[in-house]
């Protein structure tokens, strides 16, 4: 199972990647808690703006992501985290504050479906 958490929280242990397109601010590109950094699996910049986390457009954006997740340079990045969670314990990491109402709880579904 994959877990998801936010950037600015100490790690477990797991490998940490980075799900954001942007880099968060205060964290320095050097930090420990962040051992990658796949910023084409993030949603496009579009997409954020038009959802901003308004909890009623979850179900669409979601619907919309996962779209973006099968097309173009998303679909490899998409693959090449499927592959660092086949190899290790990956916890996906965002600036965001509301973790469960972001891009992340969409990925880690799509991840762990893919081992159902």
């Amino acid at each position: 199972m994959v877990q998801v958490g936010r950037v600015y929280d100490e790690g477990d242990g797991s490998r940490r990647v980075l799900v954001d397109r942007l880099w968060p601010r205060g964290i320095r590109k050097d930090d420990p808690r962040i051992d990658e950094w796949l910023p084409l699996a993030a949603p496009s910049t579009e997409l954020r703006h038009w959802y901003g986390h308004r909890e009623e457009a979850f179900d669409e954006f979601a619907r919309r992501y996962e779209a973006e997740l099968a097309e173009g340079e998303q679909a490899d990045a998409f693959a090449r985290l499927a592959a660092l969670v086949d190899h290790e314990p990956t916890t996906l990491v965002t600036a965001t504050r509301e973790v469960e109402l972001s891009h992340l709880t969409v990925l880690a579904r799509l991840l762990d479906e893919r081992t159902r």
